[in-house]
């Protein structure tokens, strides 16, 4: 597999899915609240509830294209989107899909794969352990196995939404998008240093492998414990992410759980969006402390600096956020 992604990739998967998915809409936040212009990019919208949509539509596409799609039909391991996905673009296509996730993926998740006539396996408590049932599955049935992130089509079709943000807003000076194993964050990364855009990766910091692999300066595997964890708990970053961070114009910061259940309180309060924990994360970046902690915390704009927080999913169970928020104990 190949381990850098090239813009080229992305423009390949643009034309590949283009009319498969919806594209993305982006809102300006209210003039002179901040030093900065903010614009926020709802991908929440998008079909199965995220971004994961554009990749494995990039991905079945291309298998079809190849005439490489089994009988078996295909299988994947997920935290809940990556399945969701998959499985919806499987039925799109005509195909069978096997879908392994931790059995504590949200029930919401769950619920919604098997609507798309999936075939649910929940196996351990981590997508690690997901993972190695759906590759042992995918060797014994000659199911095509797609990947929740470390896979170049994947990668390439999520960047493909950094190029139609770029159409919103021509000249924005930086992305903010969140990071599990990367593939977001490969993509949109890939096609922003296209344009001369920043891209500022957040993580949690309980869940951090792509901070840790930088460090290394290769994958390594990480604890996972994270309000986040369901969409970005990762054990190991890809390949390709880590390429795609050491690259120049990538700002990495992470971000504590408190943080993110604070921000994703604030898009329902003030914007009415139901957001999973993945998509607070990247706006908790904006408001999150800044200090010495390792990897840095918080990411400060410029004055006039124009910003794009990336709203990645909306997977979630929103009854918590009409109850009051809890000051006390833990957020999770």
């Amino acid at each position: 597999m190949q381990h850098t992604l090239a813009y080229a990739d992305v423009k390949t998967a643009a034309d590949r899915i283009g009319g498969h998915i919806r594209p993305v809409t982006v809102t300006r936040t209210d003039p002179g609240s901040e030093p900065y212009e903010l614009h926020l990019a709802l991908e929440l919208m998008q079909h199965t509830g995220s971004f994961k949509a554009r990749g494995a539509q990039n991905f079945l596409l291309a298998h079809r294209e190849e005439g490489t799609l089994p009988d078996a039909g295909v299988t994947i391991a997920s935290g809940g989107n990556a399945g969701l996905a998959c499985a919806w673009a499987a039925r799109r296509q005509g195909v069978r899909a096997t879908v392994f996730l931790p059995v504590t993926a949200p029930r919401v998740k769950v619920d919604k794969l098997r609507g798309y006539d999936a075939d649910v396996r929940l196996v351990g408590t981590e997508y690690a352990e997901a993972l190695a049932a759906c590759e042992a599955f995918a060797a014994d049935t000659g199911a095509l196995a797609s990947h929740a992130y470390d896979h170049p089509l994947i990668a390439a079709g999520a960047g493909t939404l950094l190029d139609e943000i770029h159409q919103w807003v021509p000249d924005l000076d930086t992305v903010v998008v969140a990071v599990g194993g990367g593939g977001l964050f490969t993509g949109v990364a890939t096609a922003a240093r296209h344009h001369g855009i920043r891209t500022v990766a957040v993580e949690p910091e309980n869940c951090r492998a792509l901070d840790a692999a930088v460090r290394a300066g290769h994958p390594v595997d990480v604890t996972v414990d994270s309000v986040a964890a369901d969409s970005l708990g990762a054990r190991r970053a890809s390949a390709l992410a880590v390429s795609a961070a050491q690259q120049e114009g990538v700002h990495s910061v992470l971000v504590a759980d408190t943080d993110i259940v604070r921000a994703r309180r604030a898009l329902w309060d003030d914007r009415r969006l139901a957001v999973e924990h993945a998509a607070a994360t990247a706006l908790a970046a904006l408001t999150a402390p800044t200090g010495d902690r390792p990897g840095g915390t918080g990411y400060r704009p410029a004055p006039g600096e124009k910003v794009c927080v990336v709203l990645c999913g909306a997977n979630t169970d929103p009854t918590d956020l009409t109850q009051p928020p809890t000051t006390a104990g833990s957020p999770r």
